[in-house]
């Protein structure tokens, strides 16, 4: 039996399973128990829905979203209001986001090993670096196994953490398969929705399985290669929520970030909560910091007719940018609460938008039998008009409306 292919979706496991996913799902479990896993399953195939898209056109056009758009669009003002779409949304968002994926990681080395003695937490600057190194070899497949690795890593920690602390199985199961809403839980489930399906990973998912697969024939691979690694992601998140549930739900204590899970945590099994859980933020944390820019400069690239190279210096010269939006706030401490409010604001728009475009291109005749079934646009006007739905509320709320 030949083994499966594996690679680009573990990119977009790796980027959405970061520092912000560790604390929402925390949060999640803390204040509402098993209640809201039922999110998470949703998400799980709402990204694999999109994803498969995005997989799909990318090997049978063989090229990125990016490029896509740039093509379809003929009109001038057309081709710029896409581009400052994307450029708004993607660097903006990724920039903000960054600064939590770099500040993440530094909080798992700084759980472990302290400040050594400096004035400024150096952690971030370490972060950087690691994923500068890493960006900057220039080759698409060490990138991918470094990222495999992290996963890898990630996984074992959250999975062992959750075992560790013995969730309530039947709980688990009835929180999976039975939707609730329990009063307050409106905003989590849309951040828990919003930290999984993710805008900038339709970018990353169609370049990066075009430079895998060239040819349609392989379309099953990457579609083995998608439904092991999105599920993988959701197994991880929901492993997160459950050590939450069991260990905080109706316990009072206040978990405020990151950094609050391993010591409330260590009550239950000691010293080796410190270990699991900054291990694994760790790798949260300096995998997203490396899928974020890719990202970035994968989605710019395309829309602004760059090459996409991953060694091409324009390439290069986006997710360096990308890089030190992040780095800088997480190593002066600023929180950067307008532009995380802004990227708030430009993945409401992008989302719903984005997820509109990638259908009406999916049923273009230029892919031939490889357009969308019936099916497909089904789960795929579902997907569409849930993020619509989600996207108005997290508006509504970002402009102080609800």
């Amino acid at each position: 039996m030949k083994r499966p292919s594996l690679g680009p979706a573990f990119l977009v496991t790796a980027a959405f399973v970061g520092p912000g996913t560790v604390i929402t799902c925390t949060m999640a479990g803390a204040n509402f128990g098993f209640a809201l896993i039922w999110a998470l399953v949703f998400s799980v195939i709402a990204t694999i829905v999109l994803q498969q898209m995005t997989a799909r056109l990318g090997i049978v056009t063989q090229q990125g979203l990016g490029e896509n758009i740039r093509e379809t669009f003929t009109s001038p003002w057309a081709k710029f209001l896409s581009a400052t779409l994307v450029i708004s949304a993607v660097v903006i968002g990724n920039g903000a986001y960054q600064g939590g994926n770099i500040a993440g990681a530094s909080l798992g080395l700084s759980a472990l090993f302290g400040d050594l003695g400096m004035q400024f937490s150096i952690w971030p600057i370490v972060i950087g670096a690691t994923a500068f190194l890493l960006l900057f070899t220039g080759s698409y497949k060490f990138i991918e196994k470094a990222l495999m690795v992290l996963v890898g890593l990630m996984s074992l920690s959250f999975v062992v953490t959750a075992v560790l602390v013995k969730p309530d199985i039947g709980a688990l199961l009835a929180g999976m398969f039975i939707p609730s809403l329990p009063d307050g839980a409106t905003l989590t489930i849309i951040a828990l929705i919003g930290t999984t399906v993710v805008p900038y990973n339709l970018f990353l998912h169609a370049s990066s399985v075009s430079k895998k697969w060239q040819k349609p024939e392989q379309i099953a691979e990457a579609n083995q290669d998608l439904y092991i690694s999105i599920p993988l992601g959701g197994v991880l998140s929901i492993a997160i929520v459950s050590t939450a549930a069991t260990a905080f739900f109706g316990t009072q204590l206040q978990i405020q970030s990151a950094a609050d899970i391993a010591p409330a945590l260590q009550p239950l099994f000691g010293d080796a909560a410190t270990w699991f859980i900054s291990i694994g933020l760790f790798c949260a944390g300096i995998s997203s910091s490396i899928t974020a820019p890719l990202a970035a400069a994968f989605a710019l690239s395309g829309v602004l007719n760059l090459s996409n190279e991953v060694n091409a210096r324009s390439f290069k010269s986006i997710w360096f940018i990308i890089l030190v939006i992040g780095v800088v706030p997480a190593v002066i401490g600023y929180k950067p609460i307008s532009i995380i409010w802004f990227a708030q604001v430009a993945n409401g728009l992008m989302l719903p938008l984005l997820a509109l475009f990638l259908l009406w291109l999916m049923n273009n005749k230029k892919l031939g039998e490889h357009r969308n079934n019936s099916a497909q646009n089904v789960l795929g006007s579902a997907v569409v008009a849930v993020s619509i739905l989600l996207s108005g509320r997290s508006l509504m709320s970002a402009f102080g409306l609800l």
